[in-house]
């Protein structure tokens, strides 16, 4: 645990020096949970909404784009049930004055008793060698048979008091299993009381006359309010999509764990209409078809786990979560969830307005089930650049960092560096950075020695180092350095867009479904 939190501190520190993230307002001393994405950051960002908007709209020829408002009818989330639900449930500390989401805490202890499994499965495999089987380890060992029934129990409890909204038990729950504060290491703890999550604020310009409204804590409800102008203008038939992405509002009591949990934030969602009837064969379309996205990107598989659901929302009928591992464990990454027709019932109910669409195959009229994909951006862009962080020893003992990011994301695609400032090589650099510009997002550097240069470019994950020397100037050809391997070769400048083209495109293949 210890290592990864201090690989975290890297990854953290990393993101701020090359210019992916900063702390919002910094020079103010910044906000909590609030951060800005710098210039590489941008970068990352835009590749990984872009790559997931092609995968839904472009690749899936029934599956439309939508870009609602942030604000939004407080009508809206009141027929949503946020207003009257969307709550956390919270705890202070009497000693430290220090406030926590109660379900956090209890995430926290029950990973602690996670913690204890894996040290039982790393000692047994010490001691049994490749003769070890953890699966039957886990299955038979009695102490981890313990902790496995543990968190079962107290997970059980949990999920029973929320569902009865019975906050003393929730209380109760954390007094037994002797949680103390995390600061004053008491369990003096206040009562639990429930906190709506949503900002608020008034629109109109006088005060006194003007009205509440939300910013909103999710973009779904953009999309189910806006299903039948897009079914109908659109000419979409059943089953069809609707996707978006935007930023969302949430007024976190804990934030924490760098943009994994932040109060602004933006989700890329897509909303699914099918049949009542077929939503459970959609959810499993879906949760195969997201699961091969992520795998797409080049990432280990054993990064990704499935989490299917037990206990369900009143709403839905299956819900699974695709988690990932950040170096602070396995945390949820994308939502696949089978909504019934609770949304579009709900918003049919409190506007008075029919959400209906005609089936002509089946000559019925009905309200139409929704399975709905939902992946954070700043989420999955922790996931992507945690996961590309790596610092390896080379064979001089020196120590390089790289960044090594699926390269159809990285910020940069190629760096332009003329060996020298001098002899024709910048103005040559330049032609070629001009010809391949309008196709890559390149960069231009002739400060320093060469290695250092190539060092720089590896920290961004640039996955092309292209120099220009004198032989370029002789036969027109570059040396081209790759990122993860250090391997050079030479090739004419009037193959590079093609090599770069061909090293950048995603292994994605076509949606295995067609409508």
């Amino acid at each position: 645990m210890a290592n990864n939190e201090e690989l975290f501190k890297k990854i953290i520190a990393h993101a701020k020096e090359y210019g992916f993230i900063f702390p919002s307002s910094e020079i103010y001393d910044g906000m909590a949970a609030v951060y800005d994405y710098g210039q590489w950051g941008v970068e990352l960002k835009n590749n990984i909404r872009s790559y997931w908007w092609k995968a839904m709209t472009q690749w899936h020829e029934n599956i439309a784009g939508l870009d609602s408002a942030i604000f939004m009818h407080p009508a809206v989330w009141k027929a949503s049930g946020h207003v009257d639900a969307f709550n956390d449930p919270l705890i202070d500390n009497k000693d430290s004055k220090k406030r926590y989401r109660a379900d956090v805490l209890i995430e926290d202890h029950i990973a602690k008793i996670e913690d204890k499994i894996n040290k039982e499965i790393e000692k047994a495999s010490k001691r049994f060698g490749e003769a070890f089987d953890p699966q039957q380890f886990v299955s038979t060992n009695p102490r981890v048979l313990e902790y496995t029934s543990k968190i079962k129990d107290i997970s059980a409890k949990y999920a029973s008091a929320m569902q009865e909204n019975d906050l003393a038990a929730i209380k109760r729950l954390i007094e037994d299993l002797e949680i103390v504060c995390p600061i004053s290491g008491t369990r003096n703890w206040t009562d639990v009381r429930q906190f709506n999550l949503m900002f608020s604020t008034k629109i109109g310009s006088v005060s006194e006359e003007s009205d509440i409204i939300y910013l909103r804590p999710e973009t779904a409800q953009g999309i189910f309010v806006n299903y039948l102008n897009v079914q109908k203008t659109g000419r979409m038939k059943i089953p069809f999509g609707i996707a978006q992405t935007g930023k969302a509002f949430r007024n976190e009591i804990v934030a924490r764990q760098f943009i994994f949990r932040m109060r602004e934030f933006e989700q890329m969602e897509m909303q699914f209409f099918v049949r009542p009837g077929e939503e459970l064969e959609w959810f499993k379309y879906w949760k195969e078809e997201r699961m091969k996205w992520h795998l797409s990107l080049g990432t280990a598989p054993e990064k990704y786990r499935f989490h299917d659901h037990e206990k369900l929302a009143h709403y839905a009928n299956a819900a699974t979560d695709i988690e990932f591992e950040f170096p602070f464990g396995y945390k949820e990454l994308e939502g696949i969830h089978s909504r019934t027709d609770f949304d579009l019932q709900r918003h049919q109910k409190f506007s008075g307005k029919k959400l209906q669409y005609f089936d002509p195959e089946i000559n019925e009229s009905y309200v139409p089930y929704v399975i709905e994909t939902s992946i954070g951006l700043d989420r999955m862009f922790l996931a992507m650049f945690s996961n590309a962080y790596c610092e390896q020893t080379l064979d001089d003992g020196s120590v390089r960092v790289v960044l090594g990011l699926p390269r159809m994301l990285a910020p940069v695609k190629a760096a332009i560096l003329p060996l020298v400032k001098k002899d024709g090589m910048p103005e040559k650099a330049r032609e070629i950075m001009d010809m391949l510009k309008y196709e890559f997002n390149l960069i231009y550097e002739e400060k320093d020695a060469i290695g250092k240069r190539y060092r720089r470019q590896d920290a961004i994950g640039t996955p092309y180092c292209i120099t220009v020397d004198s032989q370029t100037l002789e036969d027109n050809t570059v040396t081209v350095r790759e990122r993860d391997t250090m391997q050079q070769e030479r090739l004419p400048v009037a193959n590079l867009e093609k090599y770069i083209l061909e090293g950048i495109k995603p292994v994605l293949q076509s949606p295995s479904l067609k409508f």
